[in-house]
Parts: structure tokens; C-alpha cells; sequence
């Protein structure tokens, strides 16, 4: 019951785009699949939990290497649907990636947030994250 599986297949990234769409608003069945081939080139994997039929929370991470960092998880997303939080699924989700980077012999596994997320701060403290810095961006269009 609520194993987490991999989205390996366009019918399967294109079931999870709700709860895509809930942290992602930009992302849609009509643009989703561009998007994630596309970033499946670039070493990106996702992975989702089902509950009551359906796709509640998801999460996408990619084997990344950086001067920085040595070869790490770089998780780009993790998000339940509102009405699923609480119940365990991110930190499962969580679980999942911390287990990939084990057995690859991984020395770390990184995220960022946004920083009005808190629940999700908390969650990630919970977990054994530390803030380790600050995210820069400059817009260009």
C-alpha cells in the first residue's frame, strides 16, 4: 500500500501532472512531457506515491556532479497534494532518495526551498538537512 513508484513512461509522468501542477502551477498535461523529456536529458528522475487511484505526491532528483559537492542527489521537487499532507508521504518519498544515495555511496543529498515553505522546512530539519546556504538568482526576461 502505498509504494512508491517510477515514473518511467509518458502515461505515467502524465497521471502525476496534478500533483505536479499543485507545486509547479506552470506545469500542465499540455506542457509536462516537453518539459520532462527534456529534463530527462539532463539525468532527471521522478518518482510518485499513489493513494485513493491517483498520484498524491511525487518527487524529482538528479544524479548531479559539482566542484562543490563531489557527485551527490540534487532534488528538485517534492510535493504532496494539500488534502495528503500529513501523512507521511514526503517523508517517504525522502526515505526513498536518502536510500539511492546509500547504496551508490553518495555523500549527500541536496534541495532547495522556497522560503515561505515552512511545513516543508520542517520536514526537511526532520530529516537531518541543515541550512547550509543562501540561493541566488538573477532574472534575465
Amino acid at each position: 500500500m502505498n509504494e512508491i513508484r517510477i515514473a518511467d513512461s509518458d502515461e505515467l509522468v502524465l497521471s502525476c501532472v496534478e500533483v505536479i501542477n499543485a507545486l509547479r502551477p506552470h506545469i500542465t498535461s499540455e506542457n509536462v512531457l516537453d518539459y520532462f523529456h527534456r529534463m530527462q536529458h539532463q539525468n532527471y528522475h521522478m518518482i510518485f506515491i499513489e493513494a485513493d487511484g491517483k498520484p498524491v505526491a511525487f518527487s524529482g532528483y538528479r544524479f548531479i556532479t559539482h566542484f562543490f559537492t563531489d557527485d551527490i542527489i540534487y532534488i528538485d521537487d517534492l510535493g504532496t497534494l494539500a488534502e495528503y499532507r500529513g501523512r507521511g508521504y514526503g517523508s517517504k518519498l525522502l526515505e526513498y532518495i536518502f536510500n539511492i544515495a546509500r547504496e551508490k555511496n553518495l555523500p549527500a543529498v541536496r534541495l532547495d526551498s522556497g522560503h515561505h515553505r515552512y511545513d516543508a522546512h520542517r520536514l526537511y530539519l526532520q530529516k537531518g538537512f541543515n541550512i547550509i546556504s543562501h540561493h541566488f538568482e538573477k532574472k534575465l526576461r
